[in-house]
C-alpha cells in the first residue's frame, strides 16, 4: 500500500471532476470573506471591475459580494486562520465557478503547487 497521495489523481479530479461533483451555489448580495478570483492567488492577475465578487458568507466578513457556498460550512473559519488552505479553497472555488481564463489560471496554480517542489513554505 503507498503511503503518499496520488497527486496525479488528485489533479485529474481537481481540473475535470469538480465542477460536477462540488458545483457553485450562489445566493444573494451579502457580506462575506472573499473567494475565488477576488483571493490571493488570482486577485492580482484577474479583475473584474465594477462588478461584486464572490464571498463565502460570513458575518464577520468585511467585502460586500454575491454568496458563493464553501465547499464546507465551517471552510471561512478553517481558511482565515490558514493562509495557504485559503488560497487552494480560492484557487478551488475559481475551478468550481470561474470563467474559462479564470479556470485556467486556477487549474495552472494548482496544479503547480500539488507538485513535489512547488509547494509554498
Amino acid at each position: 500500500m503507498q503511503d503518499k497521495p496520488n497527486v496525479l489523481a488528485l489533479e485529474e479530479f481537481l481540473v475535470h471532476g469538480l465542477k460536477y461533483a462540488f458545483p457553485a451555489d450562489h445566493g444573494e448580495v451579502t457580506r462575506g470573506v472573499p473567494t475565488s478570483y477576488a483571493a490571493a492567488p488570482l486577485k492580482i492577475e484577474i479583475s473584474r471591475g465594477d462588478e461584486l465578487p464572490p464571498v463565502w458568507p460570513w458575518p464577520d466578513g468585511d467585502t460586500r459580494g454575491i454568496a458563493l457556498e464553501p465547499l464546507y460550512k465551517t471552510a471561512p473559519i478553517a481558511a482565515l486562520r490558514d493562509p495557504v488552505l485559503y488560497e487552494f479553497l480560492a484557487l478551488v472555488d475559481a475551478i468550481r465557478d470561474g470563467r474559462a481564463r479564470e479556470r485556467k489560471i486556477a487549474e495552472r496554480e494548482l496544479i503547480k503547487r500539488l507538485r513535489p517542489g512547488n509547494a509554498k513554505p
